[in-house]
């Protein structure tokens, strides 16, 4: 089996990756993917170095699953690319988690809603897939009816923009930061855009995404 990871590079490919390597993954051959700046650098995996490679390139190798954690906007040119190559592709953006007729799975949950014919296949945000563990199990035995919920975001959520920002307040230094604010020792009451309802875009993807 062919997997490539798309984003390999970033702190959630490189987290998928080691994901990958712990659970033995049945894999015969890793396709690490990445932007252009990072093509013809490796990565290292179950002892072996595998070269970074374009996006062209991994589709031209034919992976069988592409797993998908490089933003929305690479997700929607090219996860369907990818598809059309015979991949499946699991993508972590928000790029497809809406569209109607791309499944949103938890697999603990709604395996089910996965069908022979995808070949795209969404999963929620980090918020909404902890938070429908836990609201599954409750809605079967009593049925759920209205939910309040609080979450409290790591900064790695926001990139490695974010984590410099941390580490260089904490070390005294003066850095280009991701927020206008400083996050060492902090918490920012605002997550992610504000939305016409006054609710942000954040806490609106854990409403819609919920619910499908």
């Amino acid at each position: 089996m062919k997997v490539a990871v798309v984003g390999a590079t970033g702190l959630v490919g490189t987290k998928m990756l080691q994901i990958l390597e712990e659970r033995q993954f049945p894999l015969d051959e890793l396709i690490p993917v990445a932007s252009e700046r990072s093509v013809g650098k490796t990565v290292d995996f179950n002892g072996r170095s595998y070269p970074i490679v374009s996006m062209t390139e991994a589709i031209s190798q034919r992976p069988d699953i592409a797993l998908f954690s490089a933003g929305g906007d690479t997700s929607l040119e090219w996860a369907p690319k990818f598809a059309e190559a015979g991949c499946i592709v699991i993508d972590n953006s928000s790029a497809w988690r809406m569209d109607p007729n791309k499944p949103l799975v938890v697999p603990e949950i709604n395996a089910d809603a996965i069908q022979p014919k995808d070949r795209i296949i969404a999963n929620p945000n980090c918020s909404t897939i902890q938070l429908v563990m836990a609201l599954k199990p409750l809605d079967d035995a009593f049925g759920v009816k209205r939910v309040v919920v609080s979450t409290y975001q790591s900064i790695t959520g926001t990139g490695v923009k974010a984590v410099r920002q941390m580490e260089a307040e904490r070390a005294g230094e003066s850095v280009e930061g991701a927020y206008p604010y400083p996050i060492d020792r902090n918490c920012l009451p605002h997550c992610d855009v504000f939305l016409e309802n006054d609710y942000t875009k954040e806490e609106m993807k854990m409403v819609h995404e919920t619910c499908k």
